[in-house]
């Protein structure tokens, strides 16, 4: 309290009903003084020193300079950021400078669900975070591989017996293990993707090392096989034509075009990939909007996929998990290295060692997912979905444009007029009609003059943006 008379350090001062007091002044003099005096030492005996006028950005950039790191070469080819979030990031900037517009905003962008997840998934979901709140239901760390009971009902119910259980590693989604399958790989090998596709296969194989730098004319990056896929082949790759590729990446129903592949085209994939040594990763996300007879949903439908093919699939687009992340991949067990290996084996290698198994939590919920009422309910998702596809379709042929997609799959990718680049188009769009689109260009050079438009906006907002598109174009 102010009533001690003992000196207090010089920095000293105490607050005492919101007021300062001093203490006691005769002290205070002679510790000013004192204060000065060994100040005044000090500086006598003290190195001549200098005051650096070092600017924050400065003293940044010294510090980071202190590094002796140097930089994975490959992510230096890399071009830009990858491309959903540089289409967040452009959406952004034209809210900045037109805030008024911000509540405007329509995304047929981002394939990002936006139902609810039914009440019958996500009881599963409840139920298994409960359980970890009892003596009886908890449980700690789970196999890398999945929980064996979800494991056993993606191979019986998604997949009717064709593929073992013990071929099933449930993961955190299909993208996180395209990764892990580049993994497996390494950078040794030479990578084959469909022109356009889903940019993740190629950043992937950039990441790895499997690659050259860009070409700037062509756009493409050297040591990839782009295989082109348009509208003059049916989005389909001529196979005859193509040079040798180790690994294939192949989607159907295809991100972004759509295109959902024949039987016959994928024996005739499977048939390239057994007389030329490669191995195929099939991506299957959106085999669930497959609705046209005869189309298959898995590639392991076709004969002697098991000795060529991975397949990687998700539970975001079948029940609304792209929040909540749960996906698999199937690697058979016939599916070998040159010497024999088993793949399956350096899979499991990947998926122990920097993996820890997803969610209990969430692997509940997928189990809830393949119970009959929760297939139910994901049949009812996608209907919605592809209604809402059908009506971007309608639109657009209503205005007079060529539109693929859209009928086994949640993405329309609509044909520009000769001429009209898809970035410009995607800005002229954004600017006049405030809807945010996909351009085509954003998939690989083959998607230049296509605009991808997303089904997985609400009803409403669907309804909103094709009278807005329409009047834009027309």
């Amino acid at each position: 309290t102010p009533k001690k008379k003992n000196i207090l350090p010089l920095s000293t001062s105490c607050k005492y009903k919101n007021k300062i007091f001093l203490r006691n002044r005769s002290n205070m003099k002679f510790t000013s003084a004192f204060a000065l005096m060994m100040l005044a030492s000090a500086s006598a005996f003290a190195p001549s020193v200098t005051v650096p006028t070092t600017t924050p950005a400065q003293a940044s950039t010294s510090a980071l300079a202190m590094s002796g790191v140097a930089r994975n070469p490959n992510f230096s080819k890399l071009i830009g950021g990858y491309l959903f979030p540089e289409i967040g990031r452009r959406r952004t900037a034209y809210v900045a400078a037109n805030p008024d517009m911000a509540d405007k905003i329509i995304s047929l962008g981002i394939g990002d669900t936006t139902q609810p997840i039914p009440a019958h998934i996500l009881s599963g979901l409840v139920e298994s975070a409960s359980k970890l709140g009892t003596k009886e239901g908890y449980s700690g760390y789970g196999a890398e591989q999945g929980m064996g009971p979800l494991r056993k009902k993606i191979a019986e119910k998604l997949y009717n017996g064709i593929i073992k259980e013990s071929e099933v590693f449930v993961s955190d989604g299909a993208k996180c293990d395209i990764m892990r399958v580049q993994q497996v790989f390494g950078s040794g090998v030479t990578t084959a993707v469909q022109d356009p596709s889903y940019p993740v296969y190629v950043d992937t194989s950039v990441m790895l090392g499997q690659t050259g730098n860009i070409n700037p004319d062509t756009k493409q990056y050297d040591k990839i096989v782009y295989m082109p896929c348009t509208d003059e082949n049916d989005f389909f790759p001529d196979l005859d034509n193509i040079p040798k590729a180790d690994i294939i990446y192949f989607c159907s129903p295809n991100n972004p075009t759509g295109a959902a592949a024949t039987k016959e085209q994928l024996e005739k994939l499977v048939a390239k990939c057994k007389e030329q040594g490669s191995i195929l990763v099939f991506d299957a996300a959106y085999a669930p909007f497959i609705r046209s007879e005869g189309v298959p949903k898995s590639i392991f439908e076709i004969e002697g996929a098991r000795d060529v093919a991975i397949e990687v699939n998700s539970f975001s687009k079948y029940a609304g998990f792209t929040g909540v992340r749960l996906g698999w991949t199937i690697v058979p067990d016939e599916l070998t290295f040159s010497d024999g290996t088993p793949v399956r084996d350096d899979f499991n290698r990947i998926m122990t060692t920097a993996f820890n198994g997803a969610s209990n939590i969430v692997q509940g919920g997928g189990m809830a997912c393949l119970d009959d009422e929760g297939l139910a309910e994901i049949n009812t998702l996608i209907d919605y979905y592809l209604g809402n596809a059908k009506l971007l379709k309608d639109a657009m042929e209503s205005i007079g444009y060529k539109v693929y997609g859209g009928t086994d799959a949640p993405y329309v990718f609509v044909k520009l007029p000769e001429g009209k680049s898809s970035w410009g188009t995607f800005s002229e769009i954004l600017e006049k009609a405030q809807v945010v689109t996909i351009p085509g260009a954003g998939f690989g050079p083959g998607g230049e003059g296509y605009l991808r438009l997303s089904a997985f906006a609400p009803r409403d907002t669907v309804i909103e943006a094709c009278e807005r598109l329409k009047k834009v174009f027309s």
